[in-house]
């Protein structure tokens, strides 16, 4: 988290705010052609993780070479879309200067290849998570994070156009550390040695279920890098780059929450696949509210005090960085409680209903904000109007979950909805008081980041935690007083 917030600052000061913002926009137009492999990874993850829960390797090892075979399928389409329609919609549909024109290109085929790359390893890394092996991520995260570290210093000591420099050396990061990837599990599961299997039943049902699927993925897209095009075309690069900062900062924080969430959606469908549903529940809960929570530790001072960091952080601070970065925290907040219901909704693999409908709901956010800003609405309104569509898009998941998981909707309330927003209301008080009485200042700032911990650490463990919990964390810390003894 700390090396892509430090990454971030110097690309942004070394590319220029335009060029930054480019980045971002032309990137975005790939991210849009890659919503058929979301899909398709969703499919691939619930699969791989509901025949381990299964225990059928013979099953597993199938679903693994089948998904091989539907991902490069769907490689094969985003190459032919992206040089031909997305193409077209880069040189004629979207506000870039032409002098800048040539390096848009540069970073338009290599975020091509990139995407490829990605399509290919989505089995592989599916299957990591559905094993568990949380640490082979953590371990290859910090390698990939030291290489995106060691980017921003060849960018400085080149004089090549900066931003045809980032692109390449961003694919070649994307490219080695997928094949990190790949060497691992070739090395420690059987099951992702590729052999010639096609299986044309288990071919049907993965791609019918990627297709359900491809409405909450399209949604994703329209809202993320739709929102992102829109903001191009009503105002310019600039305002792409302040979005891209707000991204970045999300980003970071949000990984904060999701090692957490990555670690625990297996077990949701394990649990599902062994009818274990009371268990299931109890993940669920337990992941929706401390992801939240811990998504509140690292996030309130951020939200709080968003004007002073920006300054440390960044030379250059984009018009309208601060008010889009308080937006998508708020965004972030209510996506860290989706999570759980979306892993546990692909378990039952009875989505049709499901993905129809909240994909529908999603899909709105792109033509209400169009709308809104052709009525002269201001950058921000985007973000509201997709503020408040998730709000309503997780009420209907939790209405529509409880006959698929038997899921009670009252203790629902009560574990999640009652706890998370009892911890904020009381983790808000002391930091928004100091914030409200005291002058801008260094010290000022200190202290409502000090007490914005303290107060989310204290009224998570007295309010937040059941006494299991909290008896837990007290025997842990006093084995570790102990031990220091």
């Amino acid at each position: 988290m700390a090396v892509t917030l430090y990454t971030s600052r110097v690309v942004l000061n070394t590319l220029g705010i335009d060029d930054y913002g480019i980045f971002n926009v032309v990137g975005g137009i790939i991210a849009m052609f890659a919503f058929m492999n979301n899909a398709m990874a969703s499919a691939t993850q619930r699969y791989l993780t509901f025949e381990l829960g299964r225990k059928d390797f013979g099953q597993l090892h199938k679903v693994f070479c089948t998904s091989i075979h539907i991902h490069a399928l769907i490689a094969f389409i985003i190459f032919i879309l992206a040089e031909t329609i997305g193409l077209w919609f880069l040189n004629t549909q979207m506000t870039i200067p032409a002098e800048r024109m040539e390096a848009a290109l540069w970073v338009y085929q290599f975020a091509i290849l990139s995407c490829i790359v990605m399509l290919m390893s989505v089995p592989y890394n599916a299957t990591i998570i559905a094993h568990e092996k949380m640490s082979a991520f953590a371990y290859i995260s910090i390698l990939e994070v030291i290489l995106k570290l060691l980017i921003v210093y060849v960018l400085i000591l080149f004089e090549f156009d900066k931003l045809k420099l980032y692109a390449i050396l961003m694919f070649g990061v994307q490219l080695l550390t997928r094949i990190v990837y790949g060497l691992y599990c070739s090395k420690n599961f059987p099951e992702t040695k590729y052999q010639k299997i096609w299986d044309k039943g288990l071919f049907k049902e993965m791609t019918g279920f990627a297709g359900w699927s491809l409405f909450g993925n399209l949604a994703a897209v329209a809202f993320s890098q739709g929102l992102n095009i829109l903001l191009n075309m009503f105002f310019n690069p600039a305002i792409n780059a302040a979005r891209g900062i707000a991204v970045q900062v999300q980003a970071a924080i949000q990984s904060f929450c999701g090692s957490f969430q990555t670690a625990l959606n297996p077990q949701i469908t394990k649990t599902y696949a062994a009818r274990d549903l009371k268990q299931m529940h109890s993940l669920i809960f337990a992941s929706s509210k401390y992801s939240f929570f811990l998504l509140l530790l690292i996030s309130l001072p951020v939200l709080i005090e968003t004007k002073p960091i920006l300054a440390v952080w960044l030379k250059q601070v984009p018009e309208h960085t601060v008010s889009f970065i308080r937006l998508m925290i708020c965004i972030s907040m209510i996506d860290s409680i989706a999570n759980p219901l979306i892993v546990s909704a692909q378990a039952t693999g009875r989505i049709k209903v499901y993905q129809a409908t909240i994909g529908s709901i999603l899909l709105l956010i792109v033509p209400i904000s169009y709308i809104t800003l052709k009525l002269g609405g201001s950058p921000e309104s985007v973000f509201l109007v997709h503020f408040l569509v998730v709000i309503i898009a997780q009420i209907t998941r939790v209405w529509m979950l409880r006959p698929m998981i038997s899921l009670s909707i009252i203790q629902y309330i009560k574990s999640v909805i009652g706890n998370i927003a009892s911890v904020s209301a009381l983790s808000l008080i002391l930091p928004m008081f100091i914030y409200v009485t005291l002058p801008s200042s260094p010290g000022r700032f200190l202290l409502v980041c000090t007490l914005s911990v303290l107060s989310v650490g204290t009224a998570v463990y007295f309010i937040g935690l059941g006494d299991k919990e909290r008896n837990l964390i007290s025997n842990k810390l006093k084995a570790i007083t102990h031990s220091n003894k």
